[in-house]
């Protein structure tokens, strides 16, 4: 098992190979980067389960370890994550530190694995539709480009999702998975857009 100092915060999923960028201006959260710099830069991103403090976490977030850092005069930080490895929480410590810390196992990635050419070019196939019922401008010959780790954890990630979407999406055991619920997601996400114009359930 492996100690992490953990920052909970809704609607923020990290993905190993990604990266996040933070703007950090809370002392207890400025504390945690001022810690990790001085340690391993490692900082675990992880959602709570509600929106208020001290809330239950969900059980499975990412490691990211510090990458740029900007530190600003009044003790503000600008900094980008980068993703590395999930892990999954065993168990919350009782700590001093002004920022919540969790004993946790890393779980293993296959960065080797593949899609299959039909999950390949149904998901470009439904993505396509997303970005143009959403109005998003998108470079499909880059998309195209992408190696389907890079690309499907990269429209998790950058994904306009719920939290509990979010979640499920970083808790898929592996490609294949994540990508069948993005593209059940996004089917979702357009059917409710068009049943409901003024809001979806879906953010």
């Amino acid at each position: 098992m492996t100690r992490i100092t953990i920052f909970p915060l809704p609607g923020a999923v990290l993905y190993p190979g990604l990266q996040l960028p933070l703007h950090i201006f809370e002392p207890r959260y400025r504390a945690m980067v001022s810690d990790a710099l001085a340690r391993d830069r490692l900082i675990g991103m992880i959602q709570p389960q509600r929106a208020h403090e001290g809330a239950p976490l969900y059980s499975i977030g990412c490691l990211g370890r510090i990458g740029d850092v900007e530190a600003l005069e009044d003790g503000r930080f600008n900094i980008v994550l980068e993703g590395e490895q999930r892990f999954r929480v065993v168990r919350e410590l009782d700590v001093t530190t002004l920022f919540r810390q969790v004993e946790a196992d890393l779980l293993e990635e296959d960065v080797d694995e593949v899609l299959a050419p039909v999950e390949r070019a149904g998901f470009e196939r439904e993505a396509r539709r997303f970005a143009d019922a959403q109005g998003y401008v998108v470079d499909w010959d880059q998309v195209t480009r992408l190696d389907d780790y890079a690309l499907i954890n990269g429209v998790s990630q950058i994904a306009p999702f719920d939290p509990a979407a979010k979640q499920a999406l970083l808790e898929a055991p592996g490609i294949s998975a994540r990508c069948e619920l993005l593209v059940q997601l996004m089917q979702f996400f357009r059917r409710t857009s068009d049943d409901d114009k003024d809001g979806a359930t879906l953010q």
